[in-house]
């Protein structure tokens, strides 16, 4: 295994509050060239309480059914201990902070229409982070 390799970085950007989208697809692709792993894994991370990560079709009326869906599952204007954004809290345990992909010939293996997406669950703008780590042979 003398041509294994683990390559990590962050990266930094803003959203602009409850609920945002911004997609990391070519970020994450940019970081995996960046690496010169040929095949192997590419691990996406999110460490915050209130962010998550999904892989789903980038298309605008979906991206709105996604936000209504978490809405209707677990709407903002509840009954909530927690003060000020439990909702988002709540909403972040719904869906995943991470995702793993595979690297294969040097490119993340994504589904046609797949992308991944950071959402924003908090009710204010944020600047986030996120950890790219990946794994694998050059």
């Amino acid at each position: 295994m003398s041509n294994f390799k683990v390559f990590s970085t962050s990266y930094s950007f803003s959203t602009k509050g409850e609920i945002d989208f911004i997609d990391l697809t070519d970020k994450v692709q940019g970081v995996v060239s960046k690496s010169g792993i040929r095949n192997g894994l590419v691990h996406v991370f999110a460490p915050h309480a209130t962010g998550v990560l999904v892989l789903t079709e980038n298309e605008y009326g979906l991206l709105n059914d996604i936000k209504a869906f978490l809405e209707k599952v677990i709407p903002k204007h509840g009954a909530y201990r927690h003060p000020s954004n439990a909702h988002s809290h709540l909403r972040s345990m719904l869906l995943p902070p991470d995702k793993t992909m595979p690297v294969i010939d040097g490119r993340v293996e994504f589904g046609t229409w797949q992308s991944l997406i950071f959402v924003e669950t908090d009710v204010y703008p944020r600047r986030r982070t996120i950890i790219v780590q990946v794994i694998g042979e050059q």
